[in-house]
């Protein structure tokens, strides 16, 4: 038995729902069966669907508890290629503030309750009792992760847990509240179209980036009511990971203005938009 998955299993045990991650801290793709959502999507998630699949598809919505799962068939194969553990802490009742920097860090001890901290790689992690809506890029440097998100395993921390603070709450109101219909957040004036003219060391056609560019827009649009600031964050940070090997310039600038511009339409605050979809971009690289 590998040391990610007798870790897996121990949280398990504790009731803590967790998921393999592979590298580049990332969970595993959707198997071909499940991949674009055909399957209709887990019965966990948002819009619940028929999927049963037994792979650990889905990101955190395939978290499980069952060590029956976590040890079988099925997902024996991501185990052997796993870099990581994470959890899903909404499923167990918490709250993770990820912060990303020194800066984001220095913010939390002036304005949040101390509770238990976790350090990661650039920042730390804090973990309050009670879950939330999850957002990534609330602030620089700061993602909240609860329901519908995962967060990588990095140790039981240090500090007494306390209970989820409005300070946080609001973090998440803010930012993703959509106006009333008819309001009207900021005005943006006309942004230029991604075209190949501006990718000339770009790898890709210039029909596999505007395929991937107008999915993530819809994506986006679909967002009416909230979360259009984290998806188009989710989304320029997915679209950059495809350029990551390509020699540039791939012209994800226009793309980046683009995805602000189609967040905006759906009522997110420019400066919001603006900052999670930079985020989005300067987080895959």
């Amino acid at each position: 038995m590998s040391t990610l998955l007798a870790t897996a299993l121990t949280l398990a045990a504790r009731n803590v729902p967790v998921l393999p991650l592979r590298a580049g801290k990332l969970p595993f793709g959707n198997c071909p069966a499940c991949a674009g959502n055909a399957c209709g999507g887990r019965p966990s998630m948002k819009t619940a669907g028929p999927c049963q699949c037994p792979r650990p598809c889905h990101a955190w919505a395939a978290a499980t508890t069952d060590p029956a799962t976590l040890t079988g068939p099925a997902w024996a194969s991501a185990w052997r290629q796993t870099a990581a553990v994470a959890y899903h802490p909404g499923g167990t009742g918490l709250t993770v503030v990820d912060l990303d920097h020194a800066d984001a860090i220095t913010w939390a001890r002036q304005t949040l309750p101390a509770t238990r901290t976790v350090p990661t790689t650039r920042g730390e992690h804090w973990i309050y009792r009670g879950a939330m809506q999850s957002a990534n890029a609330v602030r620089d440097g700061v993602d909240v992760k609860s329901t519908m998100s995962y967060a990588r395993w990095l140790g039981p921390g240090a500090g007494t847990m306390t209970r989820l603070p409005d300070a946080v709450r609001a973090l998440v109101e803010r930012e993703e509240t959509t106006p009333a219909r008819g309001g009207v957040v900021s005005s943006v004036p006309g942004r230029d179209q991604w075209d190949r003219s501006v990718a000339t060391g770009c790898r890709h056609t210039e029909r596999y980036v505007r395929t991937g560019l107008e999915r993530g827009l819809a994506l986006v649009r679909a967002r009416t009511e909230s979360g259009a600031g984290s998806q188009a964050f989710g989304v320029a940070q997915f679209l950059a990971k495809q350029h990551a090997t390509c020699p540039g310039p791939c012209g994800l600038d226009l793309v980046g203005q683009q995805l602000v511009a189609t967040a905006v339409s759906v009522g997110v605050p420019e400066p919001y938009a603006s900052r999670a979809v930079a985020n989005g971009l300067a987080g895959a690289a």
